[in-house]
């Protein structure tokens, strides 16, 4: 009896009056997502300076609460906090009670302190689209039951403390557009994406490892980032299928092989490739239109190609390329098309530019720590070190391997 009381009183406080013509009716919001409510106001609390649970009072209909939106008589999206730039947040915990909002569609949490485990029972949320609970100290491993949100479009849990595998059942869901993940302590390798809606994959700063298969993301990418992470192996026959980016930041890796010359054509503004252990020849397939291109610090060979002198910051630092740097370089750095052009600690021999040459001020060029003595003086960056030229024996070694 007393339970039946109970979810009388839930009955009679959610009542909401609604005008139809002259008319007054009662609409009364599901007694189940009332006590939900109840339970995950109970696990949070504003943190200093935020008023968002200001308006949260039980004695009144629970759909003008802040963040509450309803559908008949459900709670149809819930947005936790206050979505104001620069808002304190929220703290607490969120409370598995939040499974009963059975016709949820859309669940986030702006960012704060709000710490514990992502409650398994988020899993039985099956009409949720829109799950985004970033920046706050979420732990423990991303429930492997939120495969069975089929309905998934977009999953952000950026910016917390979630260990552990990226479940191989995420990579199922056949709606996702956007997974991000970035900034976490997730490791492991990176599951295959099957969805052919997914344009944006944010994996950045975690310590992911293994190799990504030819067919383990879809041509559908538009968004790709996987730096600062521990990735290897080759990517030559899956890049070559991503021909929709326009953004592809691999850097920070051990990623290796050679890199395709399509990914040159990408319609992309910048090329992070940096620090990995890709090798063999550079050879773009035709004029590069990438405003920055960042090969830097890896073990790159051959002949600079004259193709990437259409580049305006171009960094070529620390690799193994080797001959004359192609005249067209010079042209375009003269006319300050090109901006920064770093080619230290290379194996290049030589440069055709007049030592009286005036590089324009916009520009900055570094030939330090190759086989060449610099024609020009140029200042270049600290990490660059003080020696102008490469050790005569490392030359002559390098000719003879």
């Amino acid at each position: 009896m007393a339970m039946i009381r109970a979810l009388g009183l839930c009955f009679v406080l959610a009542l909401c009056l609604l005008q139809c013509g002259n008319l007054w009716v009662l609409a009364i919001l599901n007694p189940v997502d009332f006590l939900a409510l109840q339970s995950i106001r109970k696990a949070l609390q504003d943190l200093p300076g935020s008023n968002f649970f200001a308006s949260w009072d039980f004695t009144s209909d629970p759909c003008n609460f802040a963040g509450v939106y309803c559908g008949s008589d459900k709670v149809i999206a819930l947005n936790l906090g206050d979505q104001r730039a620069g808002s304190p947040g929220l703290t607490g915990r969120i409370d598995p009670a939040i499974g009963k909002l059975s016709a949820l569609a859309e669940l986030t949490v702006v960012p704060g302190r709000i710490y514990g485990a992502l409650p398994q029972s988020v899993s039985q949320l099956k009409n949720l689209r829109f799950l985004a609970i970033s920046g706050n100290f979420i732990s423990g491993n991303i429930p492997s039951t939120l495969g069975g949100l089929r309905s998934l479009r977009t999953l952000d849990l950026s910016y917390n403390l979630f260990a552990g595998g990226i479940p191989r059942s995420i990579g199922t869901l056949p709606e996702l557009s956007n997974v991000i993940l970035c900034h976490n302590r997730l490791s492991d390798s990176v599951p295959p994406f099957h969805s052919h809606s997914l344009t944006r994959l944010d994996l950045k700063h975690n310590a992911l490892s293994g190799s990504l298969g030819q067919d383990s993301l879809p041509p559908s990418l538009q968004y790709l980032s996987l730096s600062w992470n521990r990735l290897s192996g080759p990517l030559d026959r899956l890049l070559t299928r991503l021909d929709r980016l326009n953004y592809l930041d691999l850097s920070m890796n051990q990623f290796s092989g050679t890199i395709p010359g399509r990914v040159f054509t990408f319609p992309i503004t910048s090329l992070q490739l940096q620090r990995n252990a890709f090798s063999g020849p550079v050879q773009p397939v035709d004029q590069v239109n990438i405003q920055t291109v960042d090969l830097s610090y890896n073990r790159l060979s051959g002949q600079i190609s004259p193709m990437l002198s259409t580049v305006q910051n171009l960094y070529l630092n620390n690799n193994r390329f080797t001959g004359q740097v192609p005249a067209s370089f010079v042209d375009r750095l003269l006319s300050a098309s090109i901006q920064i052009l770093y080619l230290q600690h290379n194996y290049l021999t030589g440069i055709q530019i007049n030592p009286t040459a005036d590089i324009p001020v916009s520009s900055s060029l570094c030939l330090q720590y190759n086989c060449m003595v610099p024609p020009v003086e140029a200042p270049c960056p600290l990490k660059a070190g003080k020696q102008k030229t490469r050790p005569t024996a490392q030359c002559n070694e390098w000719k003879k391997g």
